[in-house]
């Protein structure tokens, strides 16, 4: 079982799994498709798990947060580092948008292409349909922010309606005050709480062994339904992204590195196993369990930060989507040749860093609809050009992740600074005052061992048939 527990952490094995889902997104598409229908089911299972254990891991990060030095000063470097490195992201995206000019430089049959794919998209001759008064209307559209998504006025309508953001908002209201509670009065509580954190856990643990299907069926069906055009004539800017992606995660695992004293390799090492699913489930609250195991027992971060820290940090610190949403903006107006100036690149960057907050708890195509933010501003057609990004999420969610788990990790390593270190030891073994080891461990081989088991059953098969014969007699 172990060995099972270990595929979805390994790489080969997902990489085998990339190389399989593409032949058979290419050549036997109905079993990349009931593979892709089971990966739904996993990231079904990981949502379902994903909301409770965000509430009970920070009700538990808060408690344990506002029992360390100083702990008002931890949670606004928290919010305050967050908010840097999100912005960081968007100022580089725009940066590296305005050097490498995605979409500017495209071909006449690339500009055919992707008009006619914009053009098609709007349905039956592009019809719009318009509510007035907006009687029945929801509050806010898929992918906007609303005032209503921050501050729910019904914590169990957040929790039914999966807002998120919402769902952070009271959990971190609640847990202060559960956290101001003395011990004795949330004794049991704590119990509970504790019951339930391990139970969902174990449960998205389980259902992570389902990623190495999820990773097939993904790969099969964008094979199988993403055409080869829309990534050829995309190439730049998917390029851009992927670069300006990898690079960053090595600058957020290089100062992870350096605060936790490691060295580059071995923090690599210790963030693999999220990195690899972050990188594969298509959502940010699959690794959690693993986020805040690696940076607490094997990166010695504190616990307690860490239990805070990743479960807002998966909602909230949106770094991967800020870079994503700069490119994004930069692609469509030179897609249009709307020509930028330093005023333009300006709310480009701003807007894109507001827009990654504001698709808080939104992946997929409700993510993607933020950027609609910064797209407005500058009077750029918003749906339309979306539909080309739909279409290349996939391809572009993985290394998206990455960089936002890596920039919460980075929030954790700075703001466990000072703390002791809660790194597990590297050997268990137990050594006396005196220098000697107080633990003897005997090592056998399966040769030795079934001898021993042998032996074991012959003494006592003899025993038996001693009992027998003094009963006989």
């Amino acid at each position: 079982m172990n060995a099972l527990r270990q595929l979805p952490n390994s790489a080969p094995v997902l990489l085998l799994c990339v190389v399989l889902g593409c032949v058979a997104g290419a050549f036997v598409e109905p079993v990349g498709a009931a593979a892709y229908a089971l990966g739904q089911v996993y990231i079904s299972l990981v949502t379902m798990a994903a909301v409770p254990l965000l509430v009970v891991a920070m009700f538990f990060g808060l408690r344990q947060l506002l029992a360390l030095p100083r702990p008002g000063l931890r949670i606004g470097t928290m919010l305050m580092v967050a908010i840097a490195l999100v912005g960081l992201c968007g100022a580089a995206g725009t940066i590296a948008g305005a050097l490498a000019a995605p979409g500017l430089h495209l071909s006449a049959a690339a500009h055919e292409h992707l008009g006619r794919l914009i053009l098609t998209s709007g349905g039956n001759a592009g019809e719009v349909r318009m509510t007035l008064f907006a009687q029945g209307a929801q509050p806010a559209a898929d992918g906007i922010f609303a005032l209503n998504d921050l501050v729910p006025d019904n914590f169990f309508g957040a929790l039914a309606n999966g807002r998120a953001l919402g769902i952070l908002t009271c959990t971190i209201l609640f847990g202060m005050a559960f956290a101001a509670l003395s011990s004795e009065q949330t004794k049991v509580l704590n119990g509970i709480f504790e019951s339930i954190y391990r139970a969902l856990e174990a449960l998205i643990g389980y259902a992570n062994l389902l990623l190495p299907v999820l990773v097939f069926g993904t790969a099969a069906h964008w094979v199988a339904h993403t055409p080869r055009e829309i990534v050829s004539a995309m190439s730049g800017f998917i390029e851009v992204f992927l670069v300006m992606a990898g690079v960053f995660s090595c600058v957020a695992l290089a100062a992870i590195a350096m605060r936790t004293r490691v060295s580059f390799i071995r923090a690599l090492a210790c963030l693999r196993a999220p990195m690899l699913v972050g990188f594969t489930s298509g959502t940010a609250t699959a690794a959690i369990p693993h986020t805040i195991e690696a940076m607490s027992a094997k990166l010695g971060c504190s616990r307690g930060v860490a239990e805070l820290v990743v479960p807002f940090g998966a909602v909230f610190v949106r770094a991967g989507s800020a870079l994503y949403f700069a490119l994004v903006t930069t692609f469509v107006a030179n897609l249009y040749a709307h020509s930028l100036d330093v005023a333009d690149y300006a709310i480009i960057g701003a807007a894109a860093t507001l827009a990654a907050f504001a698709s808080a708890g939104r992946n997929g195509a409700g993510g993607i609809a933020a950027a609609g933010m910064a797209l407005s501003l500058l009077r750029l057609p918003a749906e339309a050009a979306l539909v080309l990004f739909v279409a290349i999420d996939l391809l572009c969610d993985g290394p998206r992740n990455v960089l936002s788990l890596l920039s919460t990790c980075t929030v954790v390593a700075l703001v466990s600074a000072g703390l002791q270190a809660e790194r597990a030891p590297v050997s268990a073994q137990a050594v006396s005052p005196d220098g000697d080891s107080a633990l003897v461990r005997l090592a056998f081989t399966r040769a030795q061992l079934a001898l021993v088991a042998g032996c074991a059953l012959v003494a006592a098969s003899l025993i038996v048939i001693m009992g027998i014969g003094v009963g006989a007699r």
